[in-house]
């Protein structure tokens, strides 16, 4: 209790000294201008450097309030221009799309007018069998469409398959490349004929077999277009197939092999046309020869005496 009085007594005399000092300033206020420039210049050192600090500190706060205010606006337009940067990044991903799109349709274009005397329809590739290839996959179209067992579809410059089965709205569709595919062909500059056999380890490589080429008098070399043959019983003759890339003379010294270049990327099918005819072929056995007895008018009319 009597250091809580003492305290309040010490308190109170300083309380009643810095009034004292704090008067006996506004008294020298007053006085004269030369009276006072001691004091002045006293009070000048001490207090000029406290008022130095106190601006300093008011400066730094002041900058400490806008920079936290900056932040924030640059915090806002960063997302902001993050939020344009993720709408223009979707825009180009679309545009880039949109663009291999158009040069698929534009090359389907070009196939379809290649192709003009087919009756032709387009379809989207929406099932495959696993692996890299397509070897086996089915498009959207069906016999709804008019497309029927064993038509031709052709994609990317040439010939891709031929339809295996269909259903009301797909379509399942036999690549060259399978393992199960022969197709007629033929070199287009000379009409010998060879098959083009499938093999899926092969086209790994890039390529497809070529074999029985009949080719007597050397005219067949590296590099000339291989098409289906008009011998073929289930693919439209002249459609293209690849490029011959090696050949060689089998071991009988009568029929050649080698490999061909497709131009068709069997990786990358997305969309094909189908060519709503089928192949008429006719067996060779089917055609009867003529007889006598149906060449006897004939040769009657030619021994007919003139009149």
């Amino acid at each position: 209790m009597k250091k809580s009085t003492n305290e309040h007594l010490k308190n109170k005399y300083l309380l009643t000294l810095l009034s004292a000092f704090c008067i006996f300033l506004i008294v020298v206020s007053f006085l004269d201008s030369s009276a006072v420039a001691p004091v002045r210049q006293v009070s000048g050192f001490l207090i000029t450097p406290v008022q130095k600090g106190i601006n300093g500190f008011g400066s730094w706060l002041s900058g400490l309030t806008d920079n936290f205010e900056d932040a924030q606006t640059l915090r806002a337009e960063n997302a902001e221009l993050q939020a344009r940067v993720d709408t223009l990044t979707e825009e180009n991903s679309q545009l880039v799309q949109d663009r291999e799109e158009l040069r698929r349709l534009r090359t389907l274009f070009e196939l379809d007018e290649q192709y003009d005397e087919y009756k032709k329809i387009g379809a989207r590739v929406i099932a495959k069998e696993p692996g890299n290839w397509f070897q086996l996959f089915t498009i959207d179209k069906g016999s709804r469409d008019g497309i029927e067992p064993d038509m031709n579809v052709i994609s990317g410059g040439g010939l891709v398959g031929i339809v295996t089965e269909t259903g009301p709205n797909w379509s399942t569709v036999r690549a060259i490349i399978d393992d199960n595919s022969n197709v007629s062909a033929m070199v287009s500059t000379t009409s010998d004929q060879c098959i083009i056999a499938g093999d899926l380890r092969l086209i790994d490589e890039g390529s497809l077999n070529l074999i029985q080429l009949k080719d007597t008098d050397n005219k067949v070399h590296v590099g000339d277009k291989i098409v289906t043959s008009y011998i073929s019983e289930k693919f439209l003759p002249g459609i293209l197939i690849g490029y011959i890339s090696e050949l060689n003379n089998d071991a009988n010294n009568l029929t050649k092999s080698g490999y061909i270049t497709p131009v068709v990327d069997f990786r990358h099918v997305q969309e094909v046309l189908v060519i709503l005819e089928q192949k008429e072929y006719v067996p060779a056995d089917s055609v009867q020869p003529v007889t006598e007895t149906e060449a006897e008018p004939d040769t009657a009319a030619q021994t007919e005496p003139a009149p």
